[in-house]
């Protein structure tokens, strides 16, 4: 299994499935970053993995330069980290941007939270039911203004859909959401009219004969 993913910017891959069938090297600006290719349940199907808090310290600066600049036009006031692997990527922006907190989701329940600010919660790598999203109490009276919203992908959309639905039982409606990556099309009926940024997309691979195919 290689380790040498989500570490470096590369200038001498070619963008797509590699010879190797095991990673996959997406455009990144003037770069490519390579990631591992991990097939789905249904064995038929696969896509580029990014997990960001074991990228490189480069790479993960790299990704958050890059959202920070997508997201400046938008003026947000506050930013909301999606859990898990959201957070580094959140915490980066939020600096870039010059501000100096965020408010982090959770899905570990404190004996203090409400599980009236609280939904359930589930992913393409997580997709176990009974997992729910926490908003901490003490966050609420934070919620105002121009609200952006970062998570680290972007898949199916079921996550940043427990996210919305979160925010809008406090009348909160984010004016951007800001990920890393951006996998498939899945996310978009999520997301509804809520304008979206991610450093770079990569599409669902599909398994034929010869291998990995986009």
């Amino acid at each position: 299994m290689r380790t040498d993913v989500w570490q470096a910017l590369h200038s001498d891959l070619e963008i797509g499935v590699q010879p190797d069938q095991e990673t996959y090297a997406v455009p990144f600006g003037a770069h490519t970053i390579l990631l591992p290719i991990r097939p789905l349940s249904d064995g038929a199907r696969g896509v580029a993995s990014l997990i960001l808090n074991q990228a490189s310290f480069m790479v993960l600066d790299a990704l958050a330069d890059g959202v920070a600049a997508q997201l400046a036009p938008y003026d947000p006031e506050v930013i909301v980290a999606v859990p898990t692997l959201g957070l580094p990527l959140a915490e980066a922006v939020a600096r870039r941007l010059g501000h100096s907190r965020l408010i982090p989701l959770s899905t570990s329940r404190k004996f203090w939270y409400d599980d009236a600010l609280s939904v359930d919660m589930s992913s393409i790598t997580s997709p176990d039911r009974g997992k729910r999203l926490y908003l901490d109490p003490r966050m609420v009276p934070l919620l105002t203004g121009r609200v952006a919203v970062i998570d680290d992908v972007l898949s199916t959309g079921s996550s940043i859909a427990s996210v919305l639905r979160l925010l809008d039982g406090q009348q909160v409606a984010p004016v951007v959401i800001g990920a890393a990556m951006l996998q498939g099309t899945g996310w978009r009926d999520a997301v509804g009219g809520c304008p979206v940024e991610g450093a770079f997309s990569t599409p669902i691979l599909q398994k034929s004969d010869e291998g990995w195919v986009a």
